[in-house]
């Protein structure tokens, strides 16, 4: 109860000294969104006079039921009554983080380096129906690590239902600025466990590119289908956005992607008696330039080669949902990724023009009625060897698992003041078994792999 009340009183400190500014730039961007024209509808709760539990797993999101995934699918426009309510909702995340040992200096400005206290996330939301077909969900973030408000996932999405040799089925459109963020399934890397981690411990030294390392950089177009609600296929392409725009909206410019990127998506469901099995697919392609610096210090991109990715994947997906009171679910993706270094080769980064990466991410879930819930995850990053591009020993290979804990007080459907009050308590543990390749001297200075094993304690809040 004594870091409960530290991180509230934490959380409330911070909060105030953000908040004008954010509601303020949030409401310009709700009023560029949806002109007084627009039909604005509530929250997706409220929109659909539903408890959370409905669409997600665990009291509320992100992991989605068999109805959350088809809500999502027909473009956020699923409405019940003819009430309306500002589309609105927030998100604040409180956390607090403690590694095995401290770090040698600290993970980013005005933070110690070790038990750090952070406002990871103060988020809003537009989310709902604008017309019959079309919906979105975009999201804007303040965060202390940086202290910057910038824009997060969004998704402006059109669908619509028909039928095809006596089946259902569903087509539409997506225009989303990061890749796999349109997945259902919860393996995608946009979407998966876990699905709230320490920003100021440590991580793999190299995953695959379409592990974020273009969330919010880029901008899409997705078409996808259903059919059945069994057979699942997606394509569309991505696109750099400008490093102007991105520092406008505060965020990261890691190089710009030469031409379009195509990303394909192809995944089949089994629904069963009491839940469901989904076995699916990746593919994704991209070349990306280096990024240079500016005289007024900013980061441009560069004439010149490029490195070019190719990201493959396969993921599976299991659910047991026994009602409410007791779920179980399972989620499995492994990534494979060629890279050819044409740009990093030439500047000197990499000993190898041509690379690999793998990345394997499974967890085992188990909620009992949606309140308390267990989570088990393992984690395995491997590649090539490469004394410059990842330095010390030159390995990438990362090895771990995650154990995480949680209590969901409300987003029942009894729940006191539902649907506007959800709460999730969050303690996580990462242990590592091997980091950068080794298990001792992981960083050349003498640290071990087990040294950066991360306890992680945060109070999710969304309303």
């Amino acid at each position: 109860m004594v870091i409960v009340r530290t991180l509230v009183r934490a959380a409330r400190n911070r909060l105030l000294a953000s908040t004008t500014a954010f509601v303020l730039s949030m409401l310009v961007l709700l009023l560029l969104l949806f002109p007084t024209s627009s039909r604005a509808v509530p929250a997706f709760a409220r929109q659909t006079h539903q408890p959370c539990t409905a669409c997600h797993i665990g009291g509320f999101g992100p992991q989605l039921t068999p109805f959350g995934r088809q809500f999502k699918l027909m473009g956020y426009t699923l409405k019940v009554g003819s009430d309306t309510k500002v589309p609105l909702s927030l998100m604040v995340v409180e956390t607090y983080t403690h590694t095995a040992k401290a770090q040698t200096s600290p993970p980013a400005n005005n933070f110690n380096t070790n038990d750090n206290t952070e406002l990871q996330q103060a988020s809003i939301f537009v989310a709902g129906r604008i017309t019959d077909n079309l919906g979105i969900l975009a999201q804007g973030t303040y965060s202390q690590d940086g202290g910057l408000l910038g824009w997060d996932n969004s998704d402006l999405r059109y669908a619509r239902s028909f039928t095809f040799s006596g089946k259902p089925a569903i087509w539409g459109v997506s225009l989303n600025n990061n890749p796999s963020l349109t997945d259902v399934f919860n393996t995608a890397p946009a979407w998966q466990f876990p699905y709230m981690s320490p920003n100021l411990a440590f991580g793999p030294v190299a995953t695959p590119i379409l592990m974020g390392g273009l969330s919010q950089q880029v901008v899409g177009l997705n078409a996808y289908t259903q059919f059945n609600n069994a057979l699942y296929v997606e394509a569309g392409a991505y696109r750099s956005l400008s490093p102007a725009f991105l520092r406008d909206v505060n965020a990261n410019f890691t190089g710009r992607l030469s031409g379009v990127s195509p990303y394909a998506r192809v995944a089949y469901t089994w629904n069963l008696a009491n839940g469901n099995v989904e076995l699916g697919g990746f593919l994704f392609n991209a070349a990306r330039g280096q990024v240079g610096i500016n005289a007024q210090g900013n980061a441009v991109a560069m004439a010149g080669p490029t490195d070019k990715f190719r990201d493959l994947g396969v993921d599976a997906s299991y659910q047991l949902l026994n009602g409410s009171n007791h779920i179980v679910t399972a989620n499995m993706l492994y990534l494979t990724e060629q890279q050819q270094l044409d740009a990093t080769y030439v500047a000197g980064g990499s000993s190898n023009l041509h690379n690999n990466l793998h990345a394997l991410n499974a967890n085992v879930s188990y909620w009992y009625k949606n309140t308390w819930g267990a989570t088990l995850g393992a984690f395995a990053d491997d590649g090539s060897k490469d004394l410059t591009l990842y330095g010390n020993n030159g390995s990438p290979n990362t090895n771990g698992g995650i154990v995480e804990l949680n209590w969901n007080p409300f987003g029942q459907a009894s729940s006191w003041a539902q649907p506007y009050v959800n709460v999730r308590l969050g303690l996580q543990y990462t242990w590592y078994t091997r980091f950068n390749g080794l298990v001792y001297n992981v960083d050349g200075a003498g640290r071990r792999a087990t040294d950066n094993n991360t306890l992680y304690f945060y109070v999710w809040l969304a309303f």
